[in-house]
This record gives structure tokens, sequence and C-alpha cells, in this order.
């Protein structure tokens, strides 16, 4: 997509995105407040974001396997691990938008696609230790460094499921009783993203989150997004232009918010 089509977007969604005032309905008001724009500070924040100046800064090169629809920042296959740090993370605003949602909805079993170098998994983890994280990396040699920034940290809740998301996301769902939040950044294209979906319902229930990172990355991503808010098992969605957020809460009337973040 354009640089031109990504500023229309984002044009668009600050014209139709609310403020807290115009909230009306009380868990999203109460979401919005606490947890959207919660303005303390953690300290976990500094161990993960501590890790991230680390790796801006390494110069190691690696091999890569992409499965995904691939960087629009970098067309190779030897990366260094800075350039990946800085082009692939995400952004320590949204990695500690994640680490707020998994502390305050608690979740017991989650599941990540894209671990990428790590970053955003140790902010899941962090918030919720005594949790159980699955995590899905296709590139075998990211994974390890991932692997090593997890030990660097002390998060043992993590398990890193290698391989193409395709043979290995379903399958490790089917040995999940359920689903409690899905962090959904592992292939940014139409057909995978609905098929990651609707795996994850078959294992949501009432009080499941889920998170889809680039909403509006490609054409592909927003009509993704699209059918998403129209699904008759999803409640209610929040816009928040990098990322939406799904829920299930079958005793809210079914509603489509667009919050400025």
């Amino acid at each position: 997509m354009s640089y031109f089509s990504q500023a229309t977007d984002y044009l668009l969604y600050r014209m139709r995105a609310f403020k807290l005032h115009g909230v009306h309905s009380p868990f999203v008001f109460d979401l919005y407040h606490n947890v959207l724009h919660h303005t303390g500070h953690f300290p976990a924040y500094d161990h993960v974001e501590a890790l991230r100046d680390e790796l801006l800064q390494d110069e190691r090169e690696l091999q890569v396997t992409d499965f995904g629809a691939g960087s629009k920042h970098i067309n190779q296959n030897k990366r260094k691990i800075k350039a990946i740090a800085k082009t692939s993370a995400k952004p320590a605003k949204y990695g500690q938008l994640l680490f707020r949602l998994v502390n305050h909805f608690q979740p017991n079993t989650l599941v990540e696609l894209g671990t990428s170098l790590g970053l955003s998994t140790c902010y899941l983890a962090e918030a919720r230790k005594n949790s159980t994280i699955y995590t899905f990396e296709g590139c075998p040699n990211i994974a390890e460094v991932a692997r090593t920034n997890f030990k660097k940290l002390r998060l043992q809740n993590i398990q890193v499921v290698e391989g193409n998301l395709d043979d290995t996301f379903a399958k490790q769902l089917q040995q999940v009783e359920q689903l409690d939040f899905a962090f959904l950044d592992g292939n940014h294209r139409y057909e995978p993203t609905m098929r990651y979906f609707e795996s994850c319902l078959h294992k949501s229930h009432e009080n499941t989150v889920l998170v889809l990172d680039d909403i509006y990355w490609s054409g592909e991503m927003k009509q993704a997004w699209k059918e998403v808010k129209l699904h008759p098992q999803v409640r209610q969605t929040i816009d928040l232009y990098f990322v939406g957020l799904v829920f299930f809460r079958t005793k809210q009337p079914k509603e489509n918010f667009t919050l400025y973040y």
C-alpha cells in the first residue's frame, strides 16, 4: 500500500475516532480510561525497553526465512538484528498496551502469532507470569534470538513454536483447552488472517480478547478487519488504527468503536 493511501486511511481514522467523552458503553469506557490511556509506569517497561536498546545495537546478521507477507522496510534474506529490532519489533507504545491488556484481563492461556525478536512476547509474559504463552515464529534463527532474550529477562512461561504457521498454529491450538488472549501478527494477508481468526474462534469464550495487528497495513488487512467486525460471534470491536481489539461479551450489544489512541 502506498504512503498516500496510508495517510488517507489515518486521516479518515482520526475523523471517526472518539475520545473518552464520546464513549457510552460502560465496559469500553472503563477499558479506555483504565487500560488504553493508563499513564502510570510499570517496572516491566524498563526491563523490556533495556532489552530493545541492546537489540538496536546488535550488529549480528541472521539468515531469515519469511513465510508471511514480508517487511515493508527490508527485502533481504540476510538481516542484521538491529535492523529487525528497528523495523519489525512493535513500538514501545503498543508493546506496553499489550502489557496493560494482559495485566487487566489476567488471561491464563495466550498465543502470539509472529514472535520476531520477542519484545512483544516479553511484554505479554511480564504482565502475567503464571500464564502460558505460545508464541509462533517461522524463522528458526530469529526464534533462537528470541529464546535468548526470554532467558535474559528470566521469563519461564513462554513456549516458542517454530515453523510455518499454516502447519503449526491449528495443530497447537488443538492441545489448548481454551484460548484467553491472542495477538495476531503473523501474516498480513487476507486469507491467512481470516483462517487464524477462525481457528481462534473454536477455542474462544465469553472473556477472550483478540488483538489484530496492522489492520490498515494493506487492502487485504482492511478487508479482513471489516469481516471480523461483521462476524456473528464478535460482539464488540475497538479500532485503534494500528491494532484492532475484538471481544465476545454476549451480555453487551454488538458495537464497533473507533477510539483515538
